[in-house]
């Protein structure tokens, strides 16, 4: 028997909140701290990074000594940047928070699930509403953040889902990745960058429209069932 959706796991930055470009201005500001100018391309290598990833990511394409002091002095810096730009309201991307509605008054169990440590998730949580969400778990709650799976497993584990049984909502090669070894089905819906093309990835050009017929549907096209007439060709 084909597995029914049993709940939805959704990203933050990129996904929800339109939040990416405000770690933009903080990134671009560390690099120039340091007399250096953040390429593109390095900056995409940073989007859905966990934060010691991120760092690591950082010093390398910079060219610079990743010294304790250093890392310590460039986390410092980030986290009182982006808390000042976070501290205000955050726009949302397009269709989200009806997206989120829509899954709350259907009554499926919803959980927030990001690399973003916990202190600057609640500047998030305040912008989403945290009434939309059972459970929010965060990338400096388990032991390694995305691109491996503990966040998505600890999300289902405390909702008492099965991961394969979950739908999750990722913007980012690097989530994507994430929720897959989770054994998640994941709805892409690129923000930044694009999310290449892989088994079990349903492309979305955003959360407008959203339906939980379609994220069940998304669910079953993964198990193996033929999607119905709601789902983008783009399903792998």
């Amino acid at each position: 028997m084909t597995a029914r959706l049993a709940g939805v796991l959704w990203d933050m930055d990129g996904t929800l909140l339109d939040s990416e470009k405000l770690w933009d201005i903080a990134l671009r500001e560390l690099a120039r701290e340091h007399g250096r100018e953040m390429t593109d391309a390095l900056r995409h290598a940073l989007i859905g990074a966990s934060g010691p990833d991120a760092l690591r990511i950082i010093f390398t394409g910079l060219d610079l000594e990743p010294t304790r002091d250093a890392l310590r002095a460039a986390r410092m810096f980030l986290d009182r940047r982006v808390t000042e730009l976070m501290s205000g309201p955050i726009p949302w991307r397009p269709g989200a928070k009806d997206a989120l509605a829509m899954v709350r008054a259907a009554g499926l169990p919803s959980a927030l699930v990001t690399n973003t440590k916990r202190s600057l998730t609640e500047f998030g949580l305040d912008t989403l509403g945290r009434d939309f969400f059972d459970v929010s778990v965060c990338g400096d709650e388990v032991a390694h953040g995305k691109p491996k799976p503990d966040v998505y497993l600890r999300a289902a584990e405390v909702l008492g889902l099965d991961p394969r049984h979950c739908v999750a909502v990722e913007d980012s090669p690097t989530g994507a990745r994430a929720a897959e070894a989770a054994g998640c089905t994941v709805v892409v819906v690129p923000c930044e960058i694009p999310v290449p093309d892989a088994p079990g990835r349903v492309f979305r050009d955003s959360l407008v429209g959203l339906t939980v017929d379609y994220l069940d549907s998304a669910l079953r096209v993964r198990g193996g069932v033929a999607p119905d007439a709601t789902l983008p060709t783009s399903v792998y």
